[in-house]
């Protein structure tokens, strides 16, 4: 797989989470900072996720830093995903990585605004 069929398979995957959940409901799709972002429609539901091309050849899934998702990620899955800071989770092309917690951390922010 390339890094562009990885990307595309991680686009997909955003939309299949919102999809399969009822409190997410359609995303929209803008660009910030460049970068394709991915936010509920709904106001006040969740946090934007957003997705990068690097030049090394990864592909890169960005959060907003101040949420503190990331964090929380690594608390739950400390050894699932490459993370990069408190932004950020990086996928190599052709290198599995867990697809059923990389589900869960889209719904987590996707819901973000959400009471729990």
């Amino acid at each position: 797989m390339t890094s562009y069929g990885l990307y595309e398979e991680l686009h997909a995957l955003i939309f299949e989470v919102a999809a399969q959940n009822d409190k997410i409901g359609p995303l929209e799709e803008s660009l910030k900072w460049g970068q394709p972002s991915f936010t509920p429609k709904r106001k006040n539901t969740g946090s934007s996720v957003r997705l990068s091309k690097q030049d090394d050849g990864t592909v890169g899934m960005f959060f907003i830093c101040t949420t503190k998702l990331v964090d929380r990620f690594k608390e739950l899955y400390p050894s699932a995903f490459d993370y990069r800071g408190s932004r950020a989770l990086m996928f190599v092309a052709g290198q599995d990585y867990d697809r059923e917690a990389l589900k869960h951390c889209i719904g987590m922010a996707l819901t973000y605004k959400l009471k729990q």
